[in-house]
């Protein structure tokens, strides 16, 4: 499966865009839309494309309207719909690790403050 094919699996196979633009939008976050998918590797970053589709959608009322999901009757819904995906799917991208990333412990550092 390649990387754009997976993308729209993800977008539930919703034709919001162009494949040229759905293309931009996997670049933006270091993806080749024809390579072939792989999961361990390039997860968080398809995941980020497609937030910045949802993020988009709901910057556009047009857009919005195509939204063909149960339950969403108005604009107001439909942003409601994006912004809670938008919150799941950056709640998943917390949970996947980033390889080769070292784990920060000394949290401590960073609520410190040089006082005098």
């Amino acid at each position: 499966m390649t990387v754009l094919e997976r993308f729209k699996l993800e977008l539930s196979k919703k034709e919001y865009y162009t494949d040229v633009e759905y293309t931009v939008f996997l670049n933006e976050n270091s993806l080749i839309a024809l390579s072939e998918y792989d999961k361990s590797t390039m997860q968080r970053n398809l995941l980020f494309s497609v937030v910045a589709v949802f993020e988009t959608l709901s910057n556009d009322v047009d857009v919005m309207r195509k939204i063909d999901v149960t339950g969403v009757t108005s604009v107001d819904v439909a942003i409601a719909w994006i912004n809670k995906r938008v919150i799941d799917i950056k709640t998943k991208i917390s949970t996947i690790e980033v390889e080769g990333a070292e784990e920060f412990t000394n949290v401590g550092m960073l609520f410190s403050r040089n006082r005098r």
